[in-house]
């Protein structure tokens, strides 16, 4: 018999965090999370995700043991504003027991009912800047920090439960040789001349945080039109500022302005930081940061992370300017290989973007939906 709990305190919710760790423990392809930086996540004083969001945190048990968890959440700006009646969950591990696998869903449908929501669907994360879809191709490749990781069981429980696929996810990648100069040099001079456009570069972080706040406000107008798409709140920006752009490697920020100094494209690279988790086991102490540090300075593998051209801009050649940089950039620093997170399947334009690098795919995933 299947019991639920729901966790609720931060011994808890540590319990939460850590039930991967010992469901993928002789995963070589599981890419654990920073124990602290997951609960601060699920913290609901310091994430602002929780001031439009609404989240509970169960942990499935068979006898004592642990043996699954979930995350239902209900998005507000979602339902309440967008008029989009979803339960979302995530977060969503467990042994391969269907009755583990029901039970947990039975209580997210639970919720998603008293709250007269209409479906299901997930595993998406509380944002659009969070992890998203099951893995359903590419079991045998390393996951990132930026996606979850899950055995190919995991699709048959689903698919046992009858929910249905909503949204397909490709993941692509490609050497960083690919990166022909010739296909964007030209055409780099031509669009900064024809539309009075200029690079930024930086050095230091303290240089990127005054212009933070219009890279997340560009972002919202550059997904705005893709599905299931949620606008970063003005705290969430303040968020996201402080847990992620301090991780990133200056160098491997590029930004796009215009002749008044708005900004019109941006993109962001991360350095791999995979290999340097696996090896921190979730710790930053007391070696951890120094697998993490190396990593940002060293890795010879890069992702893709964001990108946001503005709607104007789209389809003129702006890539070819954010492209140019960062071939000096990954030349500079002997980049050898190019990974991109998810992206949504029917997203043509994107695929049109990377299309000269000549990019293969190397991991699918989706999310999964259900009548409530």
């Amino acid at each position: 018999m299947v019991t639920l709990k729901e966790a609720i305190s931060k011994d808890e919710l540590k319990e939460f965090v850590k039930f991967p760790f010992s469901l993928y423990k002789d995963s070589p392809y599981w890419v654990p999370p920073l124990i602290e930086d997951e609960l601060s996540s699920f913290d609901r004083d310091e994430n602002p995700a929780f001031k439009n969001a609404s989240a509970w945190f169960f942990l499935a048990y068979k006898g004592n043991k642990l043996v699954g968890r979930i995350v239902a959440i209900i998005n507000h700006l979602e339902v309440d504003d967008q008029n989009v009646k979803k339960m979302r969950f995530g977060w969503f591990d467990f042994i391969d027991d269907t009755e583990v696998s029901e039970t947990l869903l039975k209580k997210v449908a639970e919720i998603g009912a008293e709250h007269k929501l209409e479906f299901m669907e997930g595993p998406v994360g509380f944002s659009n800047l969070d992890k998203v879809g099951v893995l359903t191709d590419g079991f045998d490749q390393p996951g990132s920090m930026v996606t979850w990781y899950n055995d190919a069981y995991y699709i048959n429980h689903y698919e046992r439960l009858s929910f249905v696929k909503e949204k397909g996810y490709v993941e692509n990648k490609f050497p960083a040789k690919n990166a022909d100069p010739a296909l964007f040099t030209k055409l780099n001079g031509l669009v900064k001349r024809r539309y009075g456009l200029r690079e930024i570069n930086f050095k230091k972080t303290s240089e990127v945080l005054p212009l933070v706040d219009q890279m997340f406000d560009l972002f919202n107008q550059t997904y705005s039109k893709l599905s299931s798409f949620v606008p970063i709140t003005d705290v969430q920006k303040e968020y996201f500022k402080k847990k992620y752009i301090t991780f990133i490697n200056p160098e491997y920020i590029k930004f796009i302005v215009d002749k008044e100094d708005n900004l019109i494209a941006f993109a962001i690279v991360m350095p791999s930081f995979s290999s340097a988790l696996q090896k921190a086991k979730g710790k930053l102490f007391p070696f951890g940061f120094l697998h993490l540090l190396r990593a940002k300075k060293y890795n010879k593998d890069v992702v893709f992370y964001l990108i946001g051209i503005h709607p104007e801009y789209q389809n003129k050649g702006v890539t070819a300017i954010i492209f140019n940089e960062y071939y000096k950039t990954f030349n500079k620093r002997g980049i050898e290989m190019c990974y991109r997170t998810p992206e949504l399947e029917d997203n043509i334009a994107i695929r049109q973007m990377w299309k000269h690098f000549d990019p293969k795919i190397y991991k699918r995933r989706c999310t999964y939906k259900k009548s409530l």
